[in-house]
C-alpha cells in the first residue's frame, strides 16, 4: 500500500523553502515560516487553517495547489498551519449520529453517504456522533456543501467544539473512500 505524501511550499506556485511529510503535522510553522502552496504526491490529506487541526479545513487529494488562498477559500496569506493524513480504509463504514451533545436525544446509524441527515433521520440537529468504522466528512449544508469536518474512528461528544467557529448545524455526511 502506498503511503500518502504532501509537500508544502512557503510561496505560491511551489516556490521557496519546502517541507514534505507522510504523516500528521500539528504545526507546520515549526518547519516553514508560512505556507502558500502545496502538492499532494500520493494519498488524501486534510489541511487546516490553524495549528493542531483546528479551524477551516479542506480535503486535498493527489494534485497541485499553487495558491492556498483559493484552496482554503479565506483571505489569509499563510493559511495552512497543520495537516492530517487520511489513511485508506477497506471495509464497512459505520457511524451513529445523535441529536444532542454527549450522545443524547435521537440516534440514527449511517453506513453510507447521506446528503440530508435531518430529512433522513427526522432529527432537528446533529450535535454528537460515534464513528465506529471508516473515515467521514461531515458538512455544514445538505448536498455535501459548505464547510466540513473530518471524522476518524472515535467518539465526538460535542461537534460544535471541534474548532470550527460558528458552525451551528451539520446537515450531510460522506464516506471518505479511496476513489473520493
Amino acid at each position: 500500500m502506498t503511503m500518502g505524501r504532501i509537500i508544502f511550499y512557503e510561496d505560491r506556485n511551489f516556490q521557496g523553502r519546502s517541507y514534505e511529510t507522510s504523516s500528521d503535522c500539528p504545526e507546520l510553522t515549526s518547519f516553514l515560516n508560512k505556507c502558500n502552496s502545496c502538492r499532494v504526491e500520493n494519498g488524501l490529506f486534510m489541511v487546516y487553517e490553524k495549528s493542531n487541526f483546528m479551524g477551516h479545513q479542506t480535503l486535498v487529494r493527489r494534485g497541485e495547489y499553487p495558491d492556498n488562498q483559493r484552496l482554503m477559500g479565506i483571505s489569509t496569506s499563510d493559511c495552512i498551519r497543520s495537516c492530517r493524513m487520511i489513511p485508506m480504509h477497506r471495509g464497512p463504514f459505520r457511524m451513529r449520529i445523535f441529536e444532542r451533545e454527549n450522545f443524547g436525544g435521537q440516534m440514527h446509524e449511517l453506513m453510507e453517504d447521506c446528503d440530508n441527515m435531518m430529512e433522513r433521520s427526522r432529527m432537528s440537529e446533529c450535535q454528537s456522533c460515534n464513528v465506529m468504522d471508516g473515515h467521514w466528512l461531515m458538512y455544514e449544508q445538505p448536498g455535501f456543501r459548505g464547510r466540513m469536518i473530518y471524522l476518524r474512528p472515535g467518539e465526538y461528544r460535542n461537534l460544535r467544539e471541534m474548532g470550527m467557529g460558528n458552525i451551528t448545524r451539520f446537515s450531510s455526511v460522506r464516506r471518505i473512500m479511496d476513489t473520493y
